[in-house]
């Protein structure tokens, strides 16, 4: 996976994780992967339902020492 911008959003509560990604995500050109780390638990769920609603594709998330990644397509 080739990515384009990676988002450090460690240490960020609902909803700047989302903020944050909305603002990079604007930078990148359509079919760009933008890599997104965050520890806000509720990450998960509000990234995935973020992308459904704007047409990004989340192409996967892990967890890793309590660092939440995600690998996310923009539209």
């Amino acid at each position: 996976m080739n990515v384009a911008k990676v988002l450090d959003a460690k240490g960020l509560a609902c909803p700047m994780p989302i903020v944050k990604t909305k603002k990079a995500i604007t930078d990148l050109q359509s079919g760009d992967v933008l890599e997104i780390h965050t520890t806000d638990k509720g990450a998960v769920k509000d990234l995935a339902a973020w992308a459904q609603s704007t047409g990004n594709e989340l192409l996967k998330h892990e967890e890793e020492n309590g660092v939440f990644k995600f690998w996310m397509k923009k539209a």
